[in-house]
């Protein structure tokens, strides 16, 4: 019988409710939470599958996680990429491969990092040319790191005095300053083995209790434009699990943020019926992934999307 292992921190519905969905299932196919100790180099694992839910805070397991891959263990999401992968990277690639980003500055750090000092930056032209970048973003814009997520570090700015004030409070985490896309809606979107989308409405400007209850709705063809552009970034990425969010200005989505690493996935903040969808596709991707036995990674062919045609592969549902 092949085995899928969850591995995760804090959450407290997904994780059960995921080994309940796939234990229930006639599969030949057994769930369970991850137990693990020790490593060593010579450790083959007993898991087909493991979905991380939590490496992106603990270093022990993300290093136990490569290990795994490395003897052929199907790690959702790859850490091999997302830990060596950033935001402003991913805006980049977006960029290149015609997906609608906003304007973006990557900044260097405030403080200087541990172990440097001001000679370990001879190569930076400091003070930067502010009133240069300023004009390209715009206000009112965001400050927000180049890496991070869960709204940590977060600031919207609205002048330079608020972009110095802010930016002082940072330290020594590299940000971004990015152009504010004042939008008419905004979606938040799964997508679950490169080939299941499910589209959300949401409103970041509402209380958390209340950004699932947004006062709008895509069209068809909004849905289909949304599904295409989900597709084609997490299989540019190579994210099996992933939530993208876009910005719709003038009829154009612009992509938000798409690096996910473990993305939000808890009954009471996605609300029931979303809840329900990603728990059934995720059940049935792991699924498939641990009767299709253990590979080791590929290397990731990001470059492909971008010299040549763009493809996609799956269907929303």
């Amino acid at each position: 019988m092949k085995k899928i292992g969850l591995l995760f921190g804090m959450e407290q519905s997904f994780p059960p409710a995921l080994v309940e969905e796939i234990n229930s299932r006639d599969a030949d196919v057994a769930a369970e939470f991850v137990q693990i100790g020790g490593i060593t180099l010579d450790d083959l694992f007993e898991y087909d599958v493991i979905l991380d839910r939590i490496s992106q805070d603990v270093p022990f397991y993300r290093a136990m996680l490569k290990v795994a891959a490395l003897n052929g263990v199907r790690v959702v999401n790859n850490p091999f990429w997302w830990s060596a992968d950033d935001k402003f990277f991913n805006y980049a690639v977006a960029q290149k491969a015609g997906i609608p980003v906003p304007k973006t500055v990557l900044l260097p750090s405030k403080q200087h990092p541990p172990d440097t000092t001001a000679e370990s930056f001879r190569n930076l032209l400091y003070p930067l040319n502010w009133q240069e970048l300023f004009d390209y973003v715009g206000f009112p814009s965001w400050l927000k790191p180049f890496d991070g997520g869960g709204w940590k570090h977060v600031y919207k700015i609205n002048s330079i005095d608020e972009f110095f004030e802010h930016y002082s409070e940072t330290g020594d985490i590299v940000m971004t300053l990015q152009e504010d896309i004042n939008f008419t809606e905004y979606y938040r979107c799964y997508c679950i083995g490169r080939k299941y989308v499910h589209i959300m409405p949401y409103e970041p400007r509402n209380p958390h209790h209340l950004r699932y209850k947004a006062g709008f709705a895509p069209t068809p063809a909004m849905t289909k434009q949304l599904t295409e552009l989900c597709l084609k970034i997490c299989n540019i990425l190579g994210y099996d699990f992933n939530t993208i969010e876009f910005a719709v200005r003038d009829g154009i989505p612009y992509a938000i943020d798409y690096m996910n690493p473990a993305p939000d996935a808890e009954r009471t903040s996605v609300q029931e019926e979303n809840f329900e969808w990603v728990l059934d596709r995720t059940a049935t991707f792991l699924i498939d992934l641990a009767t299709q036995g253990r590979a080791v990674p590929k290397e990731y062919n990001w470059s492909a999307f971008l010299t040549g045609p763009s493809s996609t592969s799956g269907k929303g549902a």
